[in-house]
């Protein structure tokens, strides 16, 4: 069952051992609590809150502008992790996807993309992914753990943290990765309280302020979740659709044969967006399976009512999977069909395939 989400709720938490919390997964809300059980002003927390989220603070004892005494304490009886990218892969277009080695040794990747002077960053929400999507390698892999809160935002702080050494100069950390999309390895929606108390951090005013238009959580169809979602935060929504007939999605994506794509459809049309948003609908082009334009006359049909954007994907072929791309022909013409059809439609160009760093390609294989 699903607890919402509170700032006074009992602080969860992965210590860094048996006695030491954390820092890294507390909101601002819960680092004041906390520093009120270990005797510490709870003025102090948005000044510690602060510096935790500051790319390049490895270490309790690297914190500046906050009195010794205050460090000391706050050591005695907590920690803060960080990451180190295990290795660092670059693209020919630019790309860059980063692997993480957790401290169990499960491997997580993120992709940082740059465009245009902007960079967005593909972050994951758990190692591996249970959902089975036929046409993903990151599902062949199976599932191995929903990462913590402070794995989460430490993919985004790491990133931050190797583009300044590479010589990156912005005003703010946040200028530093424009956009956050949680399109990486897992479905974050299987992880909703711990993706929750992710985004709650990431977008506080006293740490990196992330706006709503500028993160964008991704979801193969956990209905009950998107509800939970549009009531707890406010985000962009990208939806996994990749065929719009029951019987094609079930076989594609097993999600659907719980969620089905009208129950599916009804939870986007219900939830909140504000002036000028829309849900982004994200589709896979695969070759003879779902490229027909009967396949986009459907489609259309479905989502009439929804705003919406829909993004065309060229599949990212595989050996492991019985899987091809559609044609460029075929997919300008379906991409024809849906315009004709009144939506705004983009064929999405596929970044950092070479390094298997593009949309269902991580695999969590340094």
């Amino acid at each position: 069952m699903h607890t919402s989400f509170k700032d006074n709720q009992p602080i969860q938490h992965q210590p860094l051992n048996s006695n030491r919390v954390d820092l890294r997964n507390l909101t601002f809300g819960q680092l004041t609590a906390y520093l009120a059980t270990i005797g510490l002003p709870a003025k102090r927390a948005k000044q510690i809150f602060a510096r935790l989220s500051s790319p390049g603070l490895r270490d309790l004892s690297q914190m500046t502008g906050i009195k010794q005494e205050i460090v000391a304490k706050l050591a005695e009886h907590a920690g803060m992790s960080f990451l180190e990218p295990e290795t660092v892969e670059e693209s020919r277009d630019g790309t860059r996807k980063f692997a993480f080695r957790l401290a169990d040794n499960a491997l997580i990747e993120s992709v940082l993309i740059p465009e245009a002077g902007r960079h967005t960053l593909c972050v994951s929400s758990q190692a591996g992914c249970a959902m089975g999507c036929t046409f993903c390698l990151t599902g062949r892999q199976g599932f191995v753990r929903n990462l913590q809160p402070a794995e989460i935002v430490n993919q985004v702080l790491a990133v931050m943290t190797r583009m300044v050494a590479t010589g990156t100069v912005r005003a703010t950390p946040r200028e530093l990765i424009n956009n956050l999309v949680f399109m990486g390895m897992g479905e974050p929606l299987a992880n909703y309280d711990n993706l929750l108390t992710a985004l709650t951090i990431l977008m506080d005013v006293n740490g990196l302020e992330y706006s709503e238009r500028r993160v964008t959580v991704s979801t193969c169809g956990i209905v009950p979740r998107i509800n939970d979602l549009g009531r707890d935060i406010r985000v962009n929504l990208a939806v996994s659709l990749h065929a719009a007939d029951d019987t094609l999605r079930s076989s594609l994506m097993p999600v659907n044969r719980t969620y089905g794509l009208d129950e599916l459809l009804t939870a986007c049309r219900q939830f909140p967006l504000g002036k000028k948003k829309v849900i982004l609908f994200e589709y896979i082009m695969l070759k003879g399976i779902n490229d027909a334009l009967a396949d986009a006359r459907l489609l259309a049909q479905k989502l009439q009512g929804i705003p919406s954007r829909i993004n065309l994907l060229p599949y990212n072929e595989a050996n492991a999977l019985a899987y091809a791309r559609a044609t460029a022909e075929q997919t300008l013409a379906f991409q024809g069909v849906l315009r004709a059809a009144g939506f705004n439609t983009f064929i999405r160009s596929s970044r950092g395939a070479d390094i298997s760093a593009a949309c269902g390609q991580l695999a969590g294989q340094s």
